[in-house]
This record gives C-alpha cells, sequence and structure tokens, in this order.
C-alpha cells in the first residue's frame, strides 16, 4: 500500500465526523511531491510518485485502507460564534506512523464538497494549494512548528472565485487536525460524553504524559497554553502574520495550520495585517499573543465540564491555568527577540533593548528581516552602514546602536554572530515572491515555484546564486492584501 493507514479518529463515534468520498477532478497532474516527507512517513514514494499516487493525490482514487471523512468542529470566526463549521473543502484520507514512531494525518484540501461545505464547491483555487506549500514547507525549514506539504496537484479543472481560476488539490500533513473548534463542537451541543472521548483521544495523542496526572484534563489544557504560548512566540519571532486566528483555526497539536491570509512582515509595524478580511486588524502582528489568549480561554471554557463536577472549582481551575499564559508568552519573546540582538537568557533589560530597536524600525519604515540580519553584519565589521541603510531616516537608529554595542561589551563576538545568524533568517517567504509564483503557476509556469521553494528550504545560509531572493520589494511589488481563497 503506498499509505500505510491506521486510522483512529475513523474510530470514534459517528457525531466526530462524517463520511464523505473526494470528488474526482478531470486531468489531473503532480507539480511537487515532497519526498523526504514521504520517506519520513514511510510511504512508498515511488507509487505516489506514479499514476496511481497522482489519482490518489488528487481524490480520483481512494487508496488502500483509507477511510474518507470530513472532520466535525465548530469556531469563532472574528469573534462571532460559528456552531458548525467543519471541513467544507477538505477530507481526512487516513492516519500513519512514521519512522520516528509520530502519528499524522493525511489530509486532501479542496477534494471536493463535503456535508460541511455550506453551498461551497469544496475545491480550492490553484494559488492557495501554493502558497500553503511553500509557506509551510519554509516554516518547517525554520524550525517552526507546522504542518506539512505532501503534495501540490493542479486539478485540470476551473474553479470561480472573483473570476475563473485553475484550481489544485493540496496534501497537508498533521499531527492532527483536532482544533479549538472541535472542542466547541461538543460544548455547544452540550454532549459531555464526547466531549471526554475527545479529550481522551486528545491525551492519547498529543499528551500521554497527561494520563497520568491528578486532573488528566486539566494537564491537557496545560499543555495547549504552553505549546501555544511558545508558538505565537516563534512566529513574531520571524515576522510572521497568521491572519486568521479563528479558534477553528488553532491546532491543539501546537502546530502551525491553515495558511490562509498568512504573510511575513515587510516594513515591520505592529499594527501590520494583510488580511482583506480583518478590516478592524483583529489579528494584526502585534495581537497574536493576545488573541492566542482569547482563543486558549474558550478552549478552556468548553473543557469546563470535564475539569471537575463543582462549576465553580472547574471555573477556578481554568483560570488558573490562563493565567499563566501571559508570562509563558511574554518570557518566550524576551527570549526569542534577544537572541535575535545576539544577547542570550532574555532579560527583562535585554528585552527592552530589542523593544527600542522594534520602535526604531517602526519610525524609520526599516525592513524587519534584514535589519536582524545584518546586525550581525555590523558586529563582525564594526561598520553600522550595513543596518543604518536600511532606515528611511538614519538618525533614527544611531542612537540605538551606540547604546546595542555598548551592551555587547564583554560579550564574545563570534558567539553573538553565530546566535544571531541562526536566529535570524536571511530567506523568508517575501509575499511578493510568492505572488509572483502564484501568478505565473496560474499560467501553467511552475518555475517560479519551484526555484523558491529551493531557496525557502535553506533560509539561514547564504546562497550567492539567489542573492535577489534577499530583497525586501520595491514599492511597486509590495503586496498590500492576502485572500483566503475559499
Amino acid at each position: 500500500m503506498p499509505f500505510p493507514f491506521d486510522n483512529t479518529y475513523a474510530r470514534l463515534p459517528e457525531a466526530f465526523f462524517m463520511a464523505v468520498d473526494p470528488t474526482p477532478v478531470s486531468a489531473p497532474k503532480l507539480i511537487r511531491l515532497n519526498h523526504e516527507l514521504a520517506a519520513e512517513l514511510g510511504l512508498d514514494v515511488a507509487r505516489l510518485d506514479s499514476a496511481e499516487g497522482v489519482a490518489i493525490l488528487s481524490g480520483n482514487q481512494i487508496a488502500e485502507g483509507s477511510v474518507p471523512i470530513a472532520m466535525a468542529y465548530s469556531g469563532h470566526q472574528f469573534g462571532g460564534f460559528s456552531p458548525q463549521l467543519g471541513d467544507g473543502r477538505a477530507i481526512l484520507i487516513g492516519e500513519v506512523v512514521g519512522r520516528d514512531g509520530v502519528r499524522r494525518d493525511i489530509q486532501l484540501k479542496g477534494s471536493g464538497p463535503t456535508p460541511f461545505s455550506r453551498r461551497g464547491d469544496g475545491r480550492s483555487a490553484l494559488g492557495p494549494v501554493l502558497r500553503e506549500y511553500l509557506v509551510s514547507e519554509a516554516m518547517a525549514a525554520l524550525g517552526v512548528p507546522t504542518t506539512r506539504a505532501l503534495a501540490a496537484v493542479v486539478s485540470g479543472d476551473q474553479v470561480y472565485r472573483e473570476g475563473m481560476t485553475p484550481g489544485g488539490v493540496f496534501t497537508r500533513v498533521a499531527q492532527s487536525h483536532i482544533r479549538i473548534g472541535t472542542f466547541q463542537w461538543f460544548a455547544a451541543r452540550q454532549d459531555h460524553d464526547n466531549l471526554r472521548v475527545l479529550a481522551d483521544h486528545a491525551i492519547d495523542r498529543h499528551d500521554p504524559e497527561a494520563r497520568d496526572a491528578e486532573n488528566p484534563y486539566l494537564a491537557l489544557l496545560e499543555g495547549v497554553i504552553r505549546r501555544q504560548a511558545e508558538l505565537v512566540a516563534h512566529w513574531m519571532q520571524l515576522g510572521f502574520i497568521h491572519g486568521v486566528m479563528n479558534t477553528d483555526n488553532m491546532s491543539i497539536s501546537g502546530e502551525t495550520i491553515d495558511y490562509g491570509p498568512c504573510a511575513f512582515l515587510d516594513i515591520y509595524h505592529p499594527a501590520k495585517k494583510f488580511s482583506f478580511i480583518d478590516q478592524q486588524g483583529r489579528y494584526a502582528f502585534a495581537n497574536q499573543g493576545p488573541i492566542a489568549h482569547w482563543n486558549l480561554t474558550r478552549l478552556a471554557e468548553a473543557l469546563l465540564p470535564l475539569l471537575d463536577d463543582d462549576q465553580e472549582k472547574a471555573v477556578a481551575l481554568a483560570e488558573t491555568a490562563l493565567d499563566a499564559f501571559p508570562a509563558l508568552h511574554q518570557n518566550a519573546l524576551q527570549r526569542r527577540f534577544t537572541a535575535k540582538i545576539g544577547l542570550e537568557g532574555g532579560s527583562a533589560s535585554d528585552w527592552s533593548l530589542a523593544e527600542t530597536l522594534l520602535s526604531a524600525m517602526d519610525r524609520g519604515e526599516a525592513d524587519f528581516t534584514l535589519v536582524f540580519r545584518h546586525l550581525s553584519d555590523a558586529l563582525e565589521t564594526g561598520n553600522d552602514e550595513a543596518v543604518t541603510s536600511l532606515f528611511k531616516q538614519p538618525e533614527t537608529i544611531t542612537a540605538w546602536l551606540s547604546v546595542w554595542r555598548s551592551r555587547m561589551q564583554g560579550i564574545d563576538k563570534d558567539d553573538a554572530i553565530a546566535l544571531m545568524r541562526r536566529t535570524n533568517p536571511i530567506f523568508i517567504p517575501r509575499n511578493h515572491r510568492i505572488e509572483a509564483a502564484i501568478q505565473a503557476g496560474n499560467q501553467g509556469n511552475f518555475e517560479p515555484f519551484h526555484r523558491l521553494h529551493k531557496v525557502l528550504q535553506h533560509p539561514f545560509s547564504e546562497q550567492p546564486g539567489f542573492a535577489e531572493y534577499e530583497a525586501a520589494p520595491t514599492p511597486e511589488e509590495v503586496v498590500p492584501a492576502t485572500f483566503c481563497g475559499t
């Protein structure tokens, strides 16, 4: 079998999902298969790279052992609760246990309508397929916990969005697709029996040590809180904006999931947003920590019936767990951002130094990635021009550089440079580069996609042959807004 499936989620009660087969497409062609990931998962790479594999990865053929399902979940979308969402354009075809012993889901996105499609076509435009492949694999190379891209397929069909556009199917790999919204699905229906089944399944899959805790369900909540506090800090270290942090887009595994209107900062602005839908900036860059905390509060609310039979005690336990989030997230931010300026430890005074730099970057309209990367060059050469030249008003940064150099006295220079160069990438999925790859792909030219993917697999390394991918966009290249693609 190309996939050695062992489908635990499909063996849960019928309230968890709806059985549905993918809808075939007319002329599927493989754009890219992730050979390395397939091998890690113990899959038959040769068969996946064949006509049979393309048929499976496009939804035209159901693989042996597959039990295709659309998962049920609810969610708060931009603050408003939707009691029934579910997989409207995605079908979980099964689970595999990789060579590392970790269980992962295999899911097709854009594989046709499901009972949760809400009058949608269940398809994906090609653009979002290319975006998710590039960004999720770039995030993995950057060291961020993330869902992965196994394959991208062009369907041969057109889908209607703003107009007619080529369609595609994306194969996503995740440690699970259990979301905060999955718990909300059962909580909203007051189905406490299945809520417990879900929590037990989540503990077995993601927090097995919680089984031995005095209160396993509280330990589950605490584990999700820790993972999200660290994950969002990791995003912010890289200038990443998720764009649609609804509760149905937050995985309890602590992986980044659902790369819709996501983007990376060019010029640093804490209030920057890209999602065309997010008119009020709810999910702007600097709001991501507080929004994660808000979302985790919704998870805690859903779990209350399991935390304690006494409602008052359950609320107290949930509040204590949630109260830990701000410090966990702040400590992660301090550790990550002080490393970006060459200082280990994440002390409060060094965090203040990092914050002052961010403020200067905001005033000076400087590129987030380039400033941090070139700090190591300035430290190595003693010449500040590599940094000051990135600011529209160089005087906004010169005083900071003087204070920073004083702080670096007594720090081993080589160690600080090495720390910065393994913390600050050279190459990120620049929004204008992704858009260029999408536009070319829509015309049937996937060379820019493959070239950009190659660059992004080594984000911290100098790549002289790809130096143009380091550059910030020109004013004409700036991408002001991104879209979900649904």
